[in-house]
């Protein structure tokens, strides 16, 4: 309704639609159009149905959001009869978006990409007093990131980490929907153009054996040598595998594989069963270098030096707790190293001499 202006010239007798709660937002405001979701739909129900999306189930949604399954039907119910429209249908085990749910979710990974920039540039403005870092780390990496993410955090004690380790697919799939800050791998080669990718530490590949294995009384083993060895492999797709049997095929041995198995755990397991010998990454052996149940194989060749990365895709633009921890990373490489090399030396120790 038109007002007149009182003496102060303020406009008497309009309703004060922010207050009313009723009216439309006037044409050229960010919310126009909008109002009905606003009012109806939540940020947790769009990060529920992202996740549900993403990882095809509503178990591992709840399972990776710390919420019960029964919670995150209920509130995947709410946003849908807010759409009015149902958003997922049952396709076996597993659940996939309907029309309106892939409408829906492209919409939510703009608005969750938007809140996370957000966060990134607020936590730039403060400093690293608070921050959040997101890590993916491959499987075999899980043995150095947590301990370079706990003196992270002890140098910088505001900063909120989250660590997902998985195995390389799935980190590649994380890196190209944007899940995390930066990621711990191996090489990427054939992802050069698109990842950049920042060395921190090494990560040799040594062959193992049980101790009282024959070999561990040898010195400079050729590699033809392991042609009559039974070895246990990691599963198709490693890049340990990968590299130990581009390694053999070198040498020209025709591996003889006894079994293929998905965990460096299991591998030691299976090594320390008497069932052959393994090639692994020497930082998932430091826990057992005073043991005395395992020996590292002095073969010709090995170890073999790769190295662990920090990759993030060359895109995205780094917050300032990711940079600091590029940064923090590479100035540990020496500690790391020396821990690498106590390992060893405890290792030559335990040989028979």
């Amino acid at each position: 309704m038109a007002g007149r202006r009182n003496k102060d010239g303020r406009v008497e007798g309009v309703r004060d639609e922010a207050l009313a709660g009723t009216t439309a937002p006037r044409d050229g405001s960010p919310t126009a159009g909008a109002d009905h979701l606003v009012r109806h739909a939540t940020l947790r129900q769009l990060q529920l149905l992202e996740a549900i999306v993403r990882l095809g189930s509503f178990t591992r949604a709840a399972e990776e959001l710390f919420l019960t399954q029964p919670t995150v039907s209920m509130q995947i119910k709410k946003l849908a009869d807010s759409i009015d429209a149902p958003l997922f249908r049952h396709i076996g085990r597993r659940v996939e978006p309907t029309d309106a749910g892939r409408e829906v979710y492209a919409a939510c990974r703009d608005i969750l990409n938007t809140l996370s920039n957000l966060e990134i540039t607020l936590a730039d403005l403060k400093g690293l007093k608070r921050g959040r870092l997101r890590l993916g780390v491959i499987t075999t990496a899980k043995y150095v990131a947590p301990e370079l993410l706990g003196a992270f955090c002890e140098r910088y004690p505001g900063i909120d980490v989250a660590l997902k380790v998985t195995n390389r697919d799935r980190i590649m799939e994380r890196m190209s929907a944007h899940d995390d800050d930066l990621y711990v791998t191996g090489q990427l080669d054939e992802l050069e153009n698109e990842v950049e990718t920042v060395p921190f530490a090494p990560n040799p590949l040594v062959v193992v054996a049980r101790a009282d294995h024959p070999l561990t009384a040898r010195r400079n083993i050729p590699i033809q040598d392991l042609a009559d060895e039974h070895l246990i492999l990691r599963e198709p797709g490693s890049g340990i595998r990968d590299a130990f049997l581009k390694c053999l095929a070198a040498g020209g041995v025709t591996p003889k594989v006894r079994m293929q198995l998905g965990s460096n755990e299991a591998i030691k397991h299976a090594v320390l069963g008497g069932l052959g010998i393994a090639a692994l990454s020497l930082h998932s052996l430091v826990l057992e270098s005073c043991g005395g149940r395992l020996a590292l194989l002095d073969v010709q060749g090995f170890p073999i030096e790769r190295r662990w990365y920090l990759a993030y895709p060359r895109n995205r633009e780094l917050s300032l707790v990711a940079k600091t921890f590029l940064q923090f990373a590479g100035e540990s490489e020496p500690r790391i190293t020396a821990q690498l090399e106590a390992a060893r030396e405890a290792y030559q120790r335990n040989r028979p001499s």
